[in-house]
């Protein structure tokens, strides 16, 4: 199938039909401008948490229409010994938090707490869609290619290349998830006692750091999905980090696909 052009920004994507029993494959490529990484860490346990869920699941509806954005979702763990124990919560998404507040010299991690392209955004009510404008206006030195491929077992095939621009040496990390949208929760107890929580862009599965090499990465990867995972609303994400201040160097996800592959 002939590559399909979305927009500037957005890249390329192409999808090919397989047997029904196997889904559809999904290739994006990165564009020439830098995507906005949008990162929320978050807890269930937190009171405070539930608006900027929303304000993360409802993000595009303020953007521009060709905006190049890969929201992300990180449950972090230590709410939960405050009354309600958060199933989506990882200790990795713990230390991601730290380590990109420790980078801009600080030691204060809270929920809800804003990233775009590794900096803190405190003032995300209002502020998010110029911040991604920005970004977006910053040429990418790298591209990234993400593919997944849907196995007669059940499983899923990750492939990801990074490929610095124009022969340039670029110094980063590359690091790959797994989210998924439209999860519900009914929190009986904590801070939201009684509340029906919604998440999108919730982080499932994570891998990383894969240090770049002359500008260039790999990654390939079997993923088994479990059975509670609805694999309808599952997206793949890539992108890469720079060594200085997590900076992110350009992102890509595979919701470009969707709807026409309904996930991964």
């Amino acid at each position: 199938m002939k590559p399909i052009a979305l927009s500037a920004l957005a890249g390329v994507l192409v999808t090919t039909g397989l047997p029904s029993y196997a889904g559809n494959v999904c290739e994006v490529k990165s564009g020439p401008a830098t995507a906005a990484l949008v990162e929320l860490y978050t807890s269930e346990g937190c009171s405070s948490c539930p608006p900027a869920d929303r304000q993360l699941s409802e993000l595009k509806n303020g953007l521009d229409s060709d905006a190049a954005v890969v929201p992300l979702s990180m449950h972090v763990t230590y709410w939960d010994d405050i009354g309600w124990k958060d199933i989506f919560a990882q200790k990795t998404f713990d230390r991601r938090q730290s380590d990109l507040v420790a980078a801009h010299h600080s030691r204060v991690v809270y929920t809800p707490q804003f990233f775009v392209n590794g900096n803190e955004l405190r003032s995300w009510r209002g502020r998010l869609p110029e911040a991604i404008r920005q970004v977006n206006a910053i040429p990418a030195p790298v591209a990234i290619t993400l593919k997944t491929t849907p196995n007669a077992s059940g499983s899923v095939t990750l492939d990801v290349a990074v490929n610095a621009k124009q022969d340039a040496t670029v110094d980063g990390d590359l690091y790959v998830a797994i989210s998924e949208n439209g999860l519900v929760s009914k929190v009986s107890r904590g801070e939201n006692s009684g509340a029906t929580l919604h998440h999108d862009g919730t982080v499932r599965q994570w891998y990383g750091p894969i240090s770049l090499s002359q500008g260039r990465a790999q990654f390939h990867h079997d993923v088994t999905l479990p059975a509670g995972w609805n694999r309808n609303r599952l997206q793949a994400v890539a992108f890469v980090q720079a060594p200085d201040e997590g900076r992110v160097l350009q992102a890509v996800s595979t919701a470009q696909c969707q709807p026409a592959t309904r996930g991964l």
